[in-house]
């Protein structure tokens, strides 16, 4: 199975990441983004592209994958509701629109509370149903909550690090007392992989459907 994985130098991205060279069923993964992951697996190739709002360039290097894993995604706080639109909701929709196709399987890392009052979770919500009103094989939000990032993984942004370092010794008890508010980066990443092979009756995915999928076995 050959996907595409965006975002692959984000949090969510790098679990993806790791999970697919581990899986024997994926024999490639194109990442696409603005910098280079450095990963040189023998099953991984990538494409920097400065800006993907505009993927026409590389349009004819997209076609002919399974599935598209679209992990990027940036933190609202501080940015106006124009300037979180622009990087949620435009940029989305017009990744998508150039992999739009009845072959392609497209899963969406959205998150938990999507749909809600709050403004990053209305923009959420207009790209989850525009995605799912797409003309793809099947599309699938995934809403994990908390996610704790594993095997050395961290995330981007500075004040999400800084909450992950300080909540480090109470996840692994908030994993077994609040299991259905707290997943991981493996689990993600495995749930993600498992819905693109062999797709999935959900269309939205909450945090209790990304760890049951991400569970082995």
């Amino acid at each position: 199975m050959k996907i595409l994985l965006f975002g692959a130098t984000g949090m969510v991205g790098q679990g993806v990441l790791r999970e697919a060279l581990l899986d024997p069923e994926i024999d490639e993964v194109l990442c696409v983004g603005r910098a280079s992951i450095g990963e040189k697996a023998p099953k991984v190739r990538e494409i920097v592209c400065a800006d993907l709002y505009d993927l026409a360039p590389i349009a004819d290097q997209l076609a002919g994958y399974d599935a598209c894993l679209f992990c990027l995604g940036v933190s609202a706080a501080g940015m106006s509701e124009a300037q979180y639109r622009k990087v949620t909701l435009d940029l989305t929709l017009s990744v998508a629109k150039v992999l739009a196709s009845p072959t392609l399987r497209f899963l969406y890392v959205s998150g938990a509370g999507t749909k809600g009052r709050a403004m990053w979770a209305r923009v959420k919500g207009e790209t989850e149903d525009a995605l799912l009103a797409m003309p793809f094989r099947s599309a699938h939000m995934f809403r994990p909550a908390v996610i704790q990032p594993l095997h050395g993984i961290q995330s981007k942004t500075r004040l999400y690090r800084a909450l992950y370092t300080v909540m480090a010794p109470l996840t692994p008890l908030l994993r077994k007392t609040i299991p259905r508010y707290v997943t991981t980066t493996e689990l993600v990443g495995r749930a993600m992989l498992r819905v693109a092979k062999r797709g999935h009756e959900k269309r939205v995915l909450e945090n209790d459907d990304v760890n049951a999928l991400g569970a082995p076995g």
